[in-house]
């Protein structure tokens, strides 16, 4: 009878672009989406499924030694206890937007009438839904200029059962004639200068979209003075706005949304005591 521990043995042996700690958290990521088992499962040898459907291991093990994301491989990704799909279309979630997101649900969470919320820039849709999902008093609209990230980001909440409104809207160009009010505007805008691409991973580099990444140099903030003027007009007087931020742009991010008058703005660090994100209120 076929077992885990030897087939795992194999695929962490064979992943070999990656770092052997790397390589051996990937083969326990495979592991468990193909045949649903856990680490302690693969540990302990059990069994293989009896009636499982074997992938193809060797074009598998292709695209992982070609740098490809694992998340692109098996085609989802776990966020904050939900499985998302993911494509090259959307920036894969990180474990640090889970922070801000935590934030924001802990914020809100004695709220008890309607909270509306927008999340520019959605992508998979991974902020807007988790808040739609676990924060029940939440109206939540998901906002982004790519039409290919907006139906994954639809699909998403159909398969979570997720109640959000996603819209094509590009926060540089909102219109003058808008006016619907949120009590929290939340993003995770493009925030890597082009001159860092040089110092970066060829997996993010090569397979995750350039448009939800890249911002030029001589105006790596473009995004956060369009979110921070945005909110000057459409944050309601006791809402709030959190965003990601480059960790090489804490104050100057902070400076941004002080010159527009909001007066309590707090910037958070992430696990590695890197300036990450940004709570700011009127």
């Amino acid at each position: 009878m076929a077992t885990a521990k030897p087939l795992y043995d194999r695929l962490s042996k064979n992943i070999t672009a990656y770092p052997p700690e790397e390589a051996r958290e990937m083969a326990f990521m495979l592991l468990d989406h193909y045949f649903g088992l856990r680490k302690t499962d693969v540990l302990t040898d059990k069994p293989l499924p009896p009636n499982r459907t074997e992938p193809d291991w060797f074009k598998i093990l292709e695209r992982l030694n070609r740098q490809e994301p694992i998340q692109h491989v098996i085609g989802t990704t776990i966020f904050c206890g939900l499985e998302f799909e993911v494509s090259p279309d959307v920036l894969i979630p990180r474990p640090e937007t889970e922070d801000l997101v935590r934030l924001i649900m802990h914020d809100f969470a004695d709220r008890t009438d309607d909270v509306p919320i927008v999340d520019i820039g959605t992508g998979s849709g991974c902020i807007a839904i988790t808040l739609a999902r676990f924060l029940p008093q939440s109206v939540v609209t998901g906002w982004d200029v790519s039409a290919e990230a907006l139906t994954l980001a639809h699909r998403n909440a159909q398969n979570l059962k997720a109640d959000v409104q996603f819209e094509i809207q590009d926060i540089l160009a909102v219109s003058s004639d808008f006016s619907r009010r949120f009590d929290c505007v939340v993003s995770n805008p493009p925030y890597v200068t082009r001159s860092e691409a040089a110092v970066m991973d060829r997996n993010v580099l090569n397979y995750e979209p350039d448009l939800a990444l890249f911002v030029d140099d001589n105006d790596p903030l473009v995004f956060y003075k369009a979110v921070a003027d945005f909110c000057t007009r459409h944050l309601t007087k006791d809402g709030a706005c959190y965003v990601e931020i480059n960790e090489r742009f804490g104050e100057a991010t902070r400076q941004v949304f002080a010159d527009r008058g909001f007066s309590n703005i707090q910037v958070y660090k992430d696990i590695h005591g890197k300036d990450r994100s940004i709570r700011a209120t009127f």
